[in-house]
C-alpha cells in the first residue's frame, strides 16, 4: 500500500474564534509534513487532532512533535471499550515508525494492572486518544482519574491527539454521536477552547447541527475538521493545519 504523506499548511499564527464558520488558509502540496520549523520549547502544551483517521502519516508527525529520537507513543482505547482490533491496528501504524509505541487499557483489573495511571501515562512522551464513544469515554476518565492525569500530562509537555473521540475530548464541547437516536452535545476535558466537530465531510448531520448550535449560542465557536484534515495546536495557539488529502479540510 502506497504510503500517504502530509500535505501541511505555513506554520499559522491565533485563529480567533467567530460566530461564521470560515476556511482555514488553504492546505499546499508543495509541503510534506517533518515537524514544525522550530522546536517548541520543552514543556510547551502539546495536542495534535484529527477529523477522522489517525493513521500512520499522523502518528508520525506526533513523533516529531515529542522532539525525542525514538519516543514513546501510548494508545489509549478508552472511547472504542478497549478494542483488540484498534490494538492491532495501532500497531500496525507504528510497525515502521522509529517510535516505541504500547497500548493502556481502561477496562482493567487491580489483580492486572500493576502501574498507577499516572506511572504509565506520564512515563511516555505522546499519548494518542482513540475514537468511539466520547460520553462514555468521558465518564471513565473521570471515574478513574485519567482527566486529572491526562491534565498533567498536558502541562508537562507530553503530546497529545486523536481522531473522532480522540479528538473532540480534548476541547469543552463538541458533537457526539456517542447517544441513542440523533446527534446530541458532550461535554470534554476543556484543555483546548470551545467547541469540536469531527468527521465534517463524511458524516451528512455534522454539519448543519454544529452550524446550527453555534449559530444559535447554543455552543461556543470552534474547530471542524474533515476525515485526514487536523490540526496542530500549542497551548491555545493553531500553529500548523494538516491533511493527508489535500481536498480535506479543517474549518473554524
Amino acid at each position: 500500500m502506497k504510503r500517504r504523506e502530509f500535505v501541511v499548511s505555513s506554520a499559522l499564527g491565533s485563529v480567533a474564534f467567530g460566530t461564521g464558520h470560515l476556511a482555514l488558509p488553504s492546505l499546499s502540496p508543495a509541503l510534506r509534513a517533518s515537524g514544525p520549523k522550530s522546536a517548541a520549547p520543552a514543556g510547551t502544551r502539546k495536542i495534535l487532532v484529527a477529523g477522522g483517521g489517525f493513521g500512520e502519516p499522523f502518528i508520525r508527525y506526533m513523533a516529531t512533535l515529542t522532539g525525542k529520537k525514538r519516543p514513546k507513543l501510548l494508545y489509549l482505547p478508552t472511547a472504542s471499550a478497549d478494542r483488540p482490533d484498534g490494538t492491532i491496528t495501532w500497531f500496525r501504524n507504528c510497525a515502521s515508525l522509529d517510535v516505541e509505541p504500547s497500548v493502556q487499557e481502561s477496562f482493567i483489573s487491580s489483580y492486572r494492572q500493576t502501574k498507577g495511571w499516572d506511572e504509565v501515562l506520564l512515563s511516555v512522551d505522546g499519548i494518542v486518544a482513540s475514537g468511539g464513544n466520547t460520553l462514555n469515554q468521558q465518564a471513565i476518565w473521570k471515574a478513574q482519574g485519567i482527566d486529572a492525569i491526562l491534565r498533567q500530562a498536558w502541562d508537562r509537555g507530553i503530546v497529545l491527539g486523536g481522531a473522532s473521540a480522540g479528538s473532540l475530548c480534548w476541547f469543552e464541547e463538541g458533537t457526539t454521536d456517542s447517544r441513542p437516536k440523533e446527534l446530541s452535545t458532550v461535554q470534554c476535558l476543556g484543555f483546548l477552547k470551545g467547541s469540536h466537530s469531527p468527521h465534517y465531510d463524511r458524516e451528512a448531520p455534522r454539519r448543519p447541527l454544529y452550524q446550527k448550535l453555534i449559530g444559535s449560542g447554543q455552543m461556543k465557536p470552534g474547530y471542524a475538521c474533515d476525515n485526514d484534515a487536523g490540526i496542530y495546536f500549542e497551548d491555545n495557539e493553531v500553529k500548523r493545519v494538516v491533511s493527508t488529502r489535500p481536498e480535506a479540510r479543517s474549518t473554524t
